[in-house]
């Protein structure tokens, strides 16, 4: 079968109409960042800001379209609003009296915010779990740590945020694809006990998501509301790595209970994830404490300790910063095959020295997660009827 066209893909969507627009979606300039890779399609449909949810029958529509042309296996459309209106660009944001012409970021205090936060009522606690570089293990800590809590007897999902490098379908052996409920909501994939979501899910593992910050965030913000979660006692968000637009986004739009960060010993990244840490605790989100991957080397051989990035440089550091240390975890050949093998530790050796490092980790951020919810309940303003 032949590969679908950028050209097929468009007359497609030509048959596509916004019937509050009178127009077709290609014709309006609506789609933008087409990516086409082994019959797996992905493309944005750019709307305006104040439509948000209100277009999602037409973001089905041109999935649906796009689905029928030859070749195409699977089709990804999100909606972005990218660009702004003429008169909102032409219009200057109102200054009242005595301001200093500064604008606040959408935050957790909605001063000067206009966006919606996204609630997900059934999901009890998300919790983000980042690093402030790449390369730390921060994405088999999420894994191995949402499996603790799953083992702690908790009902726990995963969202891999991460939509230019998706790695959970990889990690927990999860494949296909998942399945539309009645309620047009995704039902998320299932494996080792807990559920997931993530962009590995709709597209082929070798596709480039070739997508700007925008077509990024509404991807997420998608992932998070078009999916049937359950009733969840934790949510784990596996965050991109850094502290760009998207993960300052998500840490604003997202009810966040905490995060937890992610770093090894030596000081380049205890540096980044001191940014990271600085930038939770700048949109106010608790920060439930820090873990130190790759803390040592144990020889299987001999049983003997190298420290090969050093060794506590993190539990020093979140004493400087005021949180909490959450434990170590060692180098280990086990830690890094059972993840690219669809096993992870703690699911598939849970009586091994490093799945109970995890399970340690997990207690101290379940204790963590329920102080900060019983903090949170009690800075809520009670209404007495007298």
């Amino acid at each position: 079968m032949r590969e679908p066209t950028t050209e097929s893909i468009l007359d497609a969507l030509r048959g596509v109409t916004d019937p509050e627009r009178g127009g077709d979606v290609v014709s309006l300039g609506m789609i933008s960042g087409v990516v086409i890779k082994n019959g797996n399609v992905g493309f944005a449909v750019e709307v305006s800001p104040s439509d948000g949810i209100r277009k999602e029958p037409l973001r089905k529509a041109c999935e649906k379209a796009v689905e029928a042309v030859p070749g195409v296996l699977s089709v990804t459309a999100v909606l972005t609003a990218e660009r702004q209106p003429p008169a909102a660009a032409a219009a200057p944001p109102q200054q009242q009296p005595g301001s200093t012409g500064h604008t606040h970021a959408p935050g957790r205090s909605g001063r000067g915010s206009t966006q919606q936060r996204l609630d997900l009522p059934n999901v009890r606690a998300i919790v983000a779990v980042a690093s402030g570089k790449g390369g730390v293990g921060k994405s088999t800590t999420a894994v191995n740590l949402a499996l603790g809590l799953a083992a702690l007897g908790r009902r726990v999902g995963i969202l891999d945020a991460d939509v230019f490098g998706p790695s959970m379908p990889r990690m927990l052996g999860a494949v296909g694809r998942p399945e539309t409920t009645p309620g047009q909501k995704l039902r998320p994939m299932e494996a080792w006990g807990i559920v997931a979501m993530s962009m590995g899910f709709l597209v082929a593992e070798e596709t480039p998501m070739i997508w700007r910050g925008p077509m990024v965030m509404s991807a997420l913000e998608q992932m998070l509301r078009d999916v049937d979660w359950g009733e969840l006692d934790v949510l784990i968000v596996d965050m991109p790595p850094g502290t760009g637009d998207a993960q300052l986004t998500m840490a604003q739009r997202v009810p966040l209970a905490g995060a937890v960060i992610v770093s090894t010993p030596q000081d380049i990244a205890l540096l980044d994830a001191r940014k990271g840490l600085n930038m939770f605790r700048k949109v106010e989100v608790p920060v439930l404490g820090i873990i130190e991957n790759m803390s040592y080397f144990l020889c299987p051989h001999c049983g003997g300790r190298s420290h090969i990035f050093g060794h506590g440089g993190a539990r020093e550091e979140a004493a400087k910063l005021g949180c909490d240390f959450l434990g170590e975890v060692p180098l280990h050949m086990a830690i890094r095959e059972t993840p690219d093998g669809g096993r992870p530790i703690v699911a598939s050796e849970p009586e091994s020295e490093h799945a109970k490092a995890y399970l340690e980790i997990a207690r101290r951020v379940d204790a963590k997660i329920a102080e900060t919810l019983g903090e949170q309940a009690r800075r809520k303003p009670r209404i007495v009827v007298q």
